[in-house]
C-alpha cells in the first residue's frame, strides 16, 4: 500500500515536473495550485471566474510552464488586493466593481484575452523560433497593462483628490469613465514596474523588455481612458460595456510592445 501511494506521488511529481509543458503537466499542475489556492480565489472570483481562470491558468502554464502561471498569478493577487481595498467607501459611493469585486467569467476573458492569444501562438509555434520572444513579451505587456489598469482604477477610487476627464481635463466625480487622477496614476505606474520585475526575475523578459512593457502599458492605458470618455456609455456605443473595453486595453498593451521590440530591433541592426 505503502508503495503504491508512493509511487503514485512519484508519478504526479514527473508529470507536474516535466519539460517543456504538456498539456497533462499543465492541467495537473493548475488543479494542485486551485486547490491550495481556493480561499484566494474565492475572495477575488465568482464560481463561474474560478472555471474561466482555471482555463487560463491551464493555457498559461502549457504555452510559459510555471514561470509565466507565477507572473497570472502576481497579478491576480496585487489585482485582487487592490480592488478590496476601501470596499465599503466604494460600496457607498457607488463606485465599487459589481459582486464586491468577484470577477466573472466576463472580466477573466476580458481580461486575459491578448494572453491567451500569445498563448496559443506560442503552444503552436506561430513565427518559429525568431517570433517566440515576441509572443512571450506580448503576453507580459497584457498582464502589465491590464494590472496597472486595475491598480490606478482602484486607488483613484479610493485615495483621488481631484479626479480629471482625460479628453478636457475637467473634474469629475470618482469613478467616471475615462477619468484619471494623479495619486491612482501613480499607483498604476508602480504595479505596471513591479510585475515587470518579477516577470523579469523569473526570466520571462529581458531588462529592456520589462522598461517595454511599462511604457506600452502606460500608452495603452492612457489610449483606455480616451475611449472610455469618448465613446463609452454614449449612444451608439451601448455594446462598449467594461469587458469590451479591457479587451481593447490589453490588446493594445500587448501590441505596442511587440511594435516597440520590432522597432529596436530595426533600429539596432
Amino acid at each position: 500500500m505503502h508503495a503504491s501511494i508512493r509511487d503514485a506521488v512519484g508519478g504526479t511529481m514527473a508529470i507536474v515536473q516535466s519539460s517543456p509543458a504538456t498539456w497533462q503537466s499543465a492541467l495537473l499542475s493548475n488543479a494542485l495550485i486551485f486547490l491550495l489556492g481556493t480561499p484566494l480565489l474565492v475572495a477575488g472570483l465568482s464560481l463561474s471566474g474560478i472555471g474561466a481562470a482555471f482555463l487560463l491558468g491551464t493555457l498559461t502554464w502549457r504555452a510559459f510552464g510555471p514561470s509565466g502561471f507565477l507572473l497570472v498569478a502576481t497579478y491576480f493577487v496585487i489585482g485582487t488586493a487592490a480592488t478590496k481595498v476601501k470596499m465599503a467607501q466604494k460600496v457607498a459611493q457607488g463606485v465599487a466593481e459589481k459582486r464586491r469585486g468577484r470577477r466573472g467569467p466576463g472580466s477573466v476573458i476580458g481580461s486575459s484575452a491578448a494572453g491567451c492569444i500569445c498563448a496559443f501562438l506560442t503552444i503552436f509555434g506561430v513565427g518559429g523560433e525568431a517570433f517566440s520572444r515576441l509572443w512571450r513579451l506580448g503576453f507580459v505587456a497584457s498582464f502589465c497593462t491590464k494590472l496597472s489598469d486595475t491598480v490606478s482604477s482602484e486607488i483613484g477610487k479610493a485615495y483621488g483628490k481631484i479626479t480629471y476627464l482625460v479628453t478636457t481635463f475637467k473634474v469629475v466625480p470618482r469613478g467616471t469613465e475615462g477619468a484619471v487622477s494623479v495619486e491612482g496614476t501613480l499607483a498604476g505606474i508602480l504595479a505596471a514596474i513591479a510585475l515587470a520585475f518579477v516577470s523579469f526575475l523569473m526570466g520571462e523578459i529581458g531588462s529592456h523588455e520589462a522598461i517595454i512593457c511599462v511604457l506600452a502599458s502606460q500608452i495603452a492605458n492612457l489610449g483606455e481612458s480616451i475611449i472610455g470618455a469618448a465613446f463609452q456609455e454614449k449612444e451608439g456605443f451601448k455594446w462598449l460595456n467594461n469587458d469590451a473595453v479591457n479587451i481593447i486595453n490589453i490588446s493594445m498593451g500587448s501590441i505596442i510592445a511587440v511594435l516597440m521590440q520590432q522597432a529596436l530591433q530595426i533600429w539596432g541592426s
